[in-house]
């Protein structure tokens, strides 16, 4: 795979006369978004590293793509390009800058969420990301979801669930904006899913390899249907749940509380609000793993553990 800055990128495609306006101007939404729950530091552009070109035959790039994703470690995101990644150009610019806005918006939130570090010994451990805590045996504050559920307890798909909701909704209302659409083929799920409105007819077909084959140009593009199918079940479909279960119809009012929690890394104003509508130790009463320790039972008020 050969990668360049996200900068490069765009001025790549802009001297090729191919279209960017779909990022630059949810650029300017994301980060006037973003100000409004905490965020005033965005991702830095050229942190951002994007796949442009493979050498694997019929290789399909997006934010299904395998092995990409936010590095905590390094500071740095790596996405690839949506479609087709055979010349090093988009075959589809408008719907690959509106794939690489979500990727963006989605990486910018984790990028600001908050970290704490420990040094054990001579091991550096990560005991808090976001509104998710671990001990230094690896053990975490909540569970994983059973295989096959539709809502989730798990603070892990809370938080990813939270960054694809935000990234989508700015990637849609950019789409509305500049009237883009994309009603057929591969490019119409592409579509559904960047701007989060992915049906359970689209996910259920995703699940079957025939619906799933058909529209996908190749055997790397009907991958990256099926991953995209699971996340939509897994993460975006169980958070969605979660949000109506728990928020009713407050649901937007706790989803902006569970990103403010993420970005501050204090847990008082979302413990807070939902002890105001389903009673005291309501963050542990919905998250907490039997098997964590005992003391560390209550959630923090503050940024540590």
């Amino acid at each position: 795979m050969t990668f360049r800055p996200l900068p490069q990128v765009l001025s790549a495609w802009r001297a090729a006369g191919l279209e960017t306006r779909p990022f630059c101007e949810g650029l300017a939404l994301l980060r006037a978004r973003y100000a409004t729950i905490g965020l005033s530091r965005t991702l830095p552009l050229d942190r951002v590293m994007v796949g442009i070109r493979s050498e694997r035959e019929g290789a399909y790039g997006g934010f299904h793509h395998p092995n990409q994703g936010y590095r905590h470690l390094q500071m740095r995101a790596l996405i690839t390009v949506s479609g087709p990644l055979a010349s090093g150009l988009p075959a589809d610019s408008e719907l690959a800058a509106l794939d690489l806005l979500r990727a963006y918006a989605h990486n910018c939130l984790h990028y600001g969420s908050f970290r704490s570090y420990r040094l054990r010994s001579d091991e550096i451990v990560r005991t808090q990301y976001g509104v998710n805590f671990r001990r230094y045996d690896g053990r975490t504050y909540s569970a994983p979801d059973l295989v096959g559920s539709p809502t989730t307890r798990n603070l892990g798909v809370v938080m990813e669930g939270a960054c694809d909701r935000e990234a989508r909704t700015i990637t849609r209302l950019t789409a509305r904006r500049l009237g883009i659409a994309r009603p057929e083929g591969m490019a119409a799920y592409v579509f559904r899913d960047v701007t989060g409105i992915l049906t359970t007819a689209d996910t259920a077909a995703l699940c079957r390899p025939v619906p799933r084959a058909s529209p996908a140009p190749t055997e790397p593009a009907a991958s990256f249907l099926e991953s995209m199918g699971k996340y939509q079940a897994s993460v975006n479909a169980r958070y969605g749940r979660f949000l109506a279960d728990v928020g009713r119809e407050e649901a937007a009012d706790l989803h902006t509380a569970v990103l403010r929690a993420m970005l501050s890394g204090s847990l008082t104003g979302l413990s807070a609000w939902l002890d105001r509508r389903h009673g005291p130790r309501s963050f542990p009463a919905l998250f907490l793993h039997p098997g964590y320790p005992a003391r560390c039972a209550g959630p923090p008020t503050n940024p540590m553990p």
